[in-house]
């Protein structure tokens, strides 16, 4: 028997809390109504599901400067914040950057990492990596830097027992679920890793204590590629799933 029931009324851990609030306005209430939850998922569902995943991008030029709605940006917080995690953690942050100075600070940072980056290829490589533009910093609208707390959950941690660096991974299926969240919602993504974290830490006032995981961009945009930007540009192109599966054990051709 389907049961549509009530998130607010059920799952509180949707409930947002009403303190927080980003560039002044404050979330009330919760991010669904309602949902059914012990249902089989449709063909049409599934369908769905797999249009956002094989449409996600890594968005980089495309940028508008379209201010993203307040409950947009809530909805696809609250799928980041609704990753699995190891021991059930949660040991993610999310800082909001919106700042224009604090942008272009990072920026710098960016472009400094980028100018190093470059030399590290050779000859056409570094032509055509120098062509390419790697972060929309100053073009979004939304900066997010997601963090991992290393301590969170106490000296012991479920899961990370005998695997510690659990609560990373954990992060980033956060960092996934916002991805794929904003997809459904047609906002762009764009992760830029090319950056010294700890110089951003310094910048962002991080504790050493906690690592950052990913730096986002976020923001409405003209577009979508049909394929990855770096396939479409001839950086590389996708590898094939036959060649990276194996049974049982390792394959040696790997």
């Amino acid at each position: 028997m389907n049961i549509l029931i009530g998130l607010e009324k059920f799952l509180p851990c949707l409930q947002l809390n009403k303190s927080m609030a980003l560039k002044g306005a404050v979330f009330k209430g919760t991010v669904l109504k309602g949902i059914i939850l012990n249902t089989i998922i449709t063909q049409q569902e599934r369908n769905d599901f797999y249009k956002v995943l094989y449409g996600r991008r890594d968005v980089r030029s495309e940028f508008l400067p379209d201010s993203v709605a307040d409950e947009v940006l809530e909805r696809i917080l609250q799928a980041a914040h609704h990753a699995p995690s190891v021991g059930f953690s949660q040991p993610w942050n999310f800082i909001l950057l919106r700042d224009q100075q604090i942008k272009q600070s990072i920026h710098r940072l960016h472009q400094e990492a980028n100018a190093e980056a470059a030399e590290m290829f050779a000859d056409k490589r570094q032509q055509d990596y120098r062509q390419i533009k790697l972060a929309g910093i100053l073009d979004a609208p939304i900066n997010i830097c997601i963090t991992c707390d290393r301590e969170r959950g106490g000296s012991v941690v479920l899961g990370k027992t005998h695997q510690p660096e659990m609560d990373i991974y954990s992060t980033v299926c956060a960092v996934q679920n916002l991805q794929l969240a904003a997809r459904a919602e047609n906002i762009g993504v764009g992760w830029v890793s090319i950056m010294d974290k700890q110089k951003l830490k310094s910048l962002l006032k991080i504790p050493e204590r906690i690592e950052v995981v990913a730096y986002l961009c976020i923001g409405h945009v003209s577009q979508f590629y049909d394929e990855p930007e770096l396939q479409v540009k001839g950086w590389k192109d996708r590898t094939d799933l036959a060649g990276l599966v194996s049974t049982d054990q390792w394959d040696p051709k790997n």
